[in-house]
């Protein structure tokens, strides 16, 4: 019972890095074609205002929500592995 309170704990952090890193580089990349989107545009309004709005878009994305199966399908795929090493 240690061991997987142990495993749930390390996987947990592990993937709280891995969705941070996933998400901050996503966020990255929107920010950097919202620039590219700007500079080619009629530039209407201030950089900074286009960067907010667009950033709000995208925090309201099905992207966004994406990215939170990074916990979700390595919990599945652990959970299967150990009802088929210990059930089959």
């Amino acid at each position: 019972m240690f061991a997987l309170a142990r495993l749930m704990v390390v996987g947990f952090l592990a993937l709280s890095v891995i969705y941070l890193c996933l998400s901050l580089y996503s966020r990255a990349v929107r920010k950097d074609k919202l620039r590219e989107a700007w500079y080619k545009g009629p530039q209407d309004v201030p950089l900074e205002h286009f960067l907010e709005e667009g950033l709000e878009d995208y925090d309201k994305s099905l992207r966004r929500k994406l990215i939170l199966a990074v916990y979700v399908i390595p919990v599945i795929l652990v959970s299967v592995i150990i009802y088929l090493t210990n059930f089959s």
